[in-house]
Formats: C-alpha cells, structure tokens, sequence
C-alpha cells in the first residue's frame, strides 16, 4: 500500500512539473504577438497543440489550467504582458478557456499521419468555437466571426503544420 501511495504522489508531481513548464511555455508563446485588434494573433495555438500532442491530453489541459490561474492571479502571461481577471472577462476570453478542450483533444494525436493531422487541425479549430461565441458578445458575430476566425486561417494553418512537423520528428527522435 505504500508503494502505491508513493507512486500516486510521484505522478502527481510530474504532472504538476509537466504542467508548469507548459504553462510557462504558453506564457512566453503568448509575448510573440502580431498585434491586431480585437484578438492579436500570438504563437499560444502552436504551443497549446504541442502541449496536448505531446504531453496527452491530461498533461495539455493542466498546464492551459495552470498558465490561466497564473494570468487570474496577476502573473504577466497573457499577450503583451497583460495579467488578471479582466483580461478573463475581455474579448479574447473565450479562446483562452477554447484552449483546454483544444489541448485535451490534441493529447489524441496518435497513430497514422492522417490521424495525426486530423485530430491537430480539429483541436485547432476546437478552440474558434468559444472563442468566436463569446467575441461576438464584444463585436457582434459578423465582425466576430471575421477578426475571430476568417482572419486567423492562414496563421492556423501554419500552425497546425508546424505542430504536426514538430509532434513527427520529436516522436521519431
């Protein structure tokens, strides 16, 4: 019995380990931005598929959770250096809390590259439903629709691209 008490808290430690370096990854892919108006573009979606990808889906979910408590409680993480729970409040909300679900689902891209690239690209969009849904309360969901998603395809393409590049060769290496 206490063997297993050991183990539980030694993989509980690991996530938590596991879950702050991804939350500080998160924050420092949150300072490349391309400032635009309402939600800037930033490298957060890249790092957020490869925390999942990587990582699993637990991994993934916990550090979004962790890098999202850090920015509640003033840590200067979120794009540009802004921090608190206004900003969890602000247009760009929904895409912050889109990126749990979009991590837990990139912790499935196992198996063929076909999976892979499926289960990437439908993470990745995973996350504009949020993010668009509680834009639209800022701007309408037109115009949310339009600076929320249309605007963001080519980057999430790119993205997505890298993060499949990326989760294949570190798995082969």
């Amino acid at each position: 019995m206490m063997h297993l008490t050991a183990t539980r808290a030694r993989t509980g430690l690991q996530l938590a380990g596991f879950a702050l370096l991804g939350s500080a990854a998160l924050a420092a892919s949150a300072q490349i931005t391309l400032p635009m108006w309402p939600v800037p573009a930033t490298m957060q979606t890249l790092v957020v598929l490869l925390l999942g990808a990587l990582g699993g889906s637990r991994v993934g979910a916990a550090a979004v959770l962790a890098y999202l408590l850090e920015g509640a409680l003033g840590l200067p993480v979120f794009a540009g250096g802004s921090a608190g729970p206004a900003v969890l409040m602000g247009p760009t909300a929904g895409f912050l809390l889109g990126f749990i679900a979009a991590a837990a689902l990139a912790g499935l891209a196992r198996g063929t590259l076909a999976r892979q690239a499926l289960v990437l690209t439908a993470a990745h969009l995973l996350l504009f439903v949020p993010g668009v849904l509680w834009l639209a309360q800022f701007t309408g969901l037109e115009k949310a629709g339009m600076v929320g998603f249309v605007l963001f395809i080519p980057g999430t393409v790119v993205k997505t691209a890298l993060a499949l590049a990326t989760l294949r060769a570190l798995r082969r290496a």
